[in-house]
């Protein structure tokens, strides 16, 4: 018999930033990363998990293109989201072809890492 995976791997309501005030606090705190496809901004938040919110501007396509950059950043993120820091995550993808999943993961991983080490409160 297969053992359960560890963690179970869905996007609930909890996972998502939903709420202006939510966004404009991560925009607001400045800590942003970027790479070739995505930046991200964060902000470290007291629900002890990653929560992500999604701008995809017209510049990344149509609005077909668009809806895959989201579907597959909710993906990427659904299948890390148990190994990143517990931030509030702000995405913005570059204009560009969209990328694989497992591409997204990578980079989502490596920029999440590098915002977490960011929002950090330095300590005097």
């Amino acid at each position: 018999m297969p053992e359960p995976p560890p963690h179970r791997l869905t996007f609930p309501k909890e996972s998502r930033l939903l709420k202006s005030s939510d966004f404009d606090a991560v925009f607001a705190a400045r800590q942003s990363v970027a790479d070739q496809t995505l930046v991200l901004y964060g902000l470290a938040n007291a629900d002890g998990r990653p929560r992500l919110g999604l701008v995809v501007s017209r510049k990344v396509g149509n609005a077909v293109a668009r809806n895959r950059w989201k579907r597959t950043l909710r993906e990427a993120f659904r299948q890390s989201q148990h190994e990143l820091p517990p931030l509030n995550y702000v995405c913005l993808p570059r204009a560009g072809q969209t990328p694989t999943t497992q591409a997204l993961q990578a980079s989502l991983r490596r920029l999440a890492a590098k915002v977490a080490r960011k929002a950090r409160p330095n300590p005097s």
